[in-house]
């Protein structure tokens, strides 16, 4: 790493790369990017950071700089093949951040589900009480000179999180959620073992999941739950409309009592994540238990607002297994209320092989509208599945919802509208909040 080289990121609007750029400028390092013109979220935080952002373009590339390339862009990308002319070095983004992390005491979180909740946690509690640098999945990332600790959420997808090699891993699961990449689950898995055992300290997984449960004869794992066969267990478990709390043990012997203002059994596990690495980092219970009264999560997972009598829920839920958790969260905070599931898939390759999974995670809602499949750049319509074949196979009323008649929206009263999806689902949300106010 050089102080005096340019960085360049080509694809910087990307959650993963967005965050990067933001560490490795607050770390002291010059850094522009380029991307799209077409606004994303991500955008807002690299404008406050000060990094300039450049349409596409071969001209960005000046001789003497180093491109970190996002993993959604091609090698032939025009930017790519600039660089390979003047001989400047071009990395991927996840093999640059396996280098940098070398730096650090580092703890990696990985899972199908609630990596970036769990990191947003972990950096909140870490940056609180010492210096911390970290890389959220939600397009946020921190870069502090003379940090001790760097927390990083670990992707599985193509297996890029195999570039770590990380002092700690947090796994909050193993499940099939890439089905354009992975075969089947064993494939998953393999990947997972084979990161697992590049861990150099210790492995904190959740204990109640079966694939990780396969991990137990590694030298140093620990487990998370709430059965007793765990190493770090939560007992006495309040669920309240304000958040939950609970006691944690460690090997049978009590640590400390926690509040969390997060909702649902997910959010609970993912604290207990957290404080076993914290546990094992030597931070006592008091000073975790105090950082989580001020934590209040991260981007697009359960941002909960009013909105006339309803509330508005915005959350990335695109899996089965998270549509669930989130519906139980929004059931624990607003017992009282409908629950109006708004959900729109995302890929065609996941709403196909996890169709029927799809349909009973839905059905968990009060009614539901379905929206069209968000196309992925990475894959192309073969006209094998629509949403309308996820609305067949569910039992609550459910419809499709388009852009067109989301005015269907402004007949429910005192209800919780649920807009769930890893795509552009908010646009829907918008459109009734438009609707809402011209009313």
């Amino acid at each position: 790493m050089n102080k005096a080289v340019s960085y360049h990121f080509t694809g910087i609007k990307g959650t993963g790369m967005s965050a990067l750029a933001r560490v490795l400028k607050g770390s002291g390092f010059m850094v522009q990017g380029s991307d799209v013109e077409k606004h994303f979220f991500t955008e807002d935080g690299l404008v406050e950071a000060g990094i300039s952002i450049y349409p596409f373009s071969p001209d960005n590339i000046q001789p003497g700089m180093t491109v970190v390339l996002g993993n959604a862009f091609p090698d032939d990308h025009p930017e790519v093949l600039r660089a390979k002319e003047l001989n400047d070095p071009v990395i991927r983004y996840h093999e640059f951040l396996g280098e940098w992390i070398k730096k650090f005491t580092s703890v990696a979180i990985t899972g199908s589900h609630g990596k970036t909740s769990t990191t947003g946690l972990m950096s909140h509690v870490l940056s609180d009480n010492i210096e911390t640098s970290y890389l959220i999945g939600d397009g946020t990332g921190q870069g502090v000179p003379g940090s001790e600790y760097f927390v990083l959420e670990a992707d599985e997808y193509r297996e890029h999180f195999l570039a770590y090699h990380p002092d700690y891993a947090i796994f909050t699961n193993i499940d099939f959620d890439h089905p354009d990449f992975y075969h089947n689950i064993e494939q998953v898995y393999d990947a997972n073992r084979q990161f697992a055992e590049q861990v150099k300290k210790k492995v904190i997984a959740y204990g109640d999941d079966p694939l990780l449960a396969r991990l137990q004869d590694l030298r140093d794992i620990w487990y998370y739950g709430f059965k007793e066969t765990d190493d770090i267990m939560a007992k006495n478990i309040m669920r309240e409309t304000t958040g939950s709390t609970f006691d944690v043990y460690v090997k049978d012997e009590y640590y400390g009592r926690f509040h969390i203002h997060q909702f649902g059994d997910h959010n609970i596990l993912n604290s207990l994540a957290v404080i076993a690495f914290c546990y094992f980092e030597g931070f006592p219970a008091e000073v975790v238990a105090e950082s989580f009264k001020t934590y209040h999560g991260v981007k697009r997972r359960f941002n909960d607002r009013p909105v006339g009598s309803n509330v508005v829920i915005d959350d990335y839920a695109h899996h089965p297994q998270e549509i669930k958790a989130t519906i139980q969260a929004s059931r624990q905070k607003y017992p009282d209320r409908k629950l109006v599931a708004i959900f729109q898939p995302h890929t065609y390759s996941r709403t196909k092989a996890l169709l029927t999974q799809f349909a009973a995670a839905l059905d968990h809602a009060d009614e539901a509208y379905i929206c069209n499949i968000f196309a992925s750049a990475r894959e192309q319509d073969h006209h094998e599945v629509s949403s309308q074949d996820v609305i067949a196979k569910m039992t609550i009323p459910a419809q499709l919802l388009t852009m067109d008649d989301v005015n269907k929206l402004l007949d429910y009263e005192n209800a919780v509208l649920l807009f769930m999806g890893a795509g552009d689902v908010m646009k829907y949300a918008h459109q009734y909040e438009a609707l809402l106010t011209t009313k």
